[in-house]
């Protein structure tokens, strides 16, 4: 998504910290400040459904009208499909 991203991810350590360095390493390869602050998170409980939710994610492009098809999203990448 051009103004936004989605993990879906085991993590194992601080959430804080990943996004932090993730934010930083991006403003720093595009050579400004890129990020608001903060950031939401979602844990999944084990009653949901892993597919679902990543199935959700990678549709976004499809949702906002960016591609016709999935694969044509050229950051979209993903195990569970």
């Amino acid at each position: 998504m051009p103004d936004h991203v989605h993990w879906l991810l085991q993590l194992h350590g601080d959430l804080s910290i990943a996004v932090k360095l993730y934010k930083s390493r991006v403003s720093m390869a595009v050579g400004i400040p890129t990020w608001e602050d903060g950031f939401h998170d979602h844990a999944l409980r084990q009653d949901e459904d892993i597919r679902r939710i990543a199935r959700y994610i990678v549709a976004n492009p499809l949702r906002a009208g960016l591609v016709k098809r999935v694969g044509d999203y050229p950051y979209w990448d993903a195990v569970w499909l």
